[in-house]
């Protein structure tokens, strides 16, 4: 629920007294209830609203923390556990009439998702069995490391301990893959499970290669006169050197494609491709044969 300002939900002044804030908060719970206004979402979260800031201002402990420190400051030390904890239900509806005043813990079980616990003369709250939060945090592997694999060990704080534990990259991984490591999250309240850890990966660049999904690429220069002619030469792969052929009359940018060089994508056993991306090395500055060469192939029409 969002946080919103308690006088203001129950319509009465900060100086009010418990009376007033007794009977203003009445006079909306019997308008709002929940029997009054079936599937009326409007009408259910004023309902929850009016409780939350009678569950406050009627208290004169949290009253007073709530005009101490406002409801920012209140809502940074109290939860909805605690703002609900020793809140008597059954003293707040009693007597109010038309259908009001019954089945008050049914109601608020099923709004606010808790339990009613009985106990030392007054109603308390429980919360429902809730799941530990979420954790995240980044772990970075290198290129080689996301492409083929990796065991790695990482060290994390949970609960207020150091833990460390062995984790296995899975081959595939690329920059912000999450990888889920269950049950090394925050500790479940009220029974509930606990949370899990997710490793947001981040992927080191590579010197060679450059990577789209499961396609690699490299890019390799030829000298002017292979590009017109042709030429045999090793490209790198992930596996090791692979000779391919330039054919003549290549043009600088293309890319020649060899299937099955690239790697698997993450969930997918099918490897993607290596495309060697073709440029043409032109000199900054040429001795006087080759100028003379140049210049020969220019008055031929090169």
């Amino acid at each position: 629920m969002a946080q919103v300002d308690y006088y203001k939900a129950l319509g009465i002044e900060k100086g009010a007294s418990a009376d007033d804030i007794k009977k203003a908060f009445r006079k909306l719970a019997v308008k709002y209830h929940p029997d009054r206004n079936p599937d009326n979402k409007a009408a259910e979260d004023k309902f929850k609203e009016i409780n939350e800031a009678y569950a406050v201002l009627s208290d004169p402990e949290k009253k007073q923390q709530y005009d101490t420190f406002g409801s920012s400051g209140f809502h940074k030390q109290y939860s909805q556990e605690d703002i609900f904890r020793g809140f008597d239900f059954g003293s707040a509806y009693k007597d109010m009439g038309g259908g009001t005043g019954g089945g008050a813990e049914d109601i608020f079980s099923r709004l606010f998702g808790g339990s009613f616990n009985r106990g030392g003369g007054r109603g308390g709250f429980r919360s429902a069995p809730q799941r530990g939060v979420d954790h995240e945090m980044e772990v970075t592997v290198s290129f080689r490391d996301a492409t083929q694999g990796a065991e790695k060990l990482i060290a994390f704080r949970r609960n207020g301990q150091r833990e460390e534990l062995k984790v296995k990259i899975p081959a595939g991984v690329d920059n912000g893959s999450k990888i889920r490591i269950t049950g090394k999250g925050g500790q479940g309240e009220g029974g509930g499970p606990t949370g899990d850890l997710f490793l947001i990966i981040h992927v080191l660049p590579d010197p060679v290669f450059s990577r789209e999904g499961g396609d690699l690429f490299v890019e390799r220069s030829v000298p002017f006169s292979a590009a017109c002619l042709g030429i045999s030469l090793d490209v790198p792969t992930l596996e090791g050197d692979k000779r391919i052929k330039v054919p003549a009359g290549i043009q600088p940018g293309t890319k020649i494609r060899l299937k099955g060089c690239g790697i698997k994508s993450l969930g997918s056993n099918v490897k993607g491709d290596l495309y060697v991306k073709i440029a043409v090395h032109i000199p900054e500055s040429l001795n006087n044969e080759q100028k003379k060469l140049v210049e020969e192939l220019a008055a031929k029409g090169l």
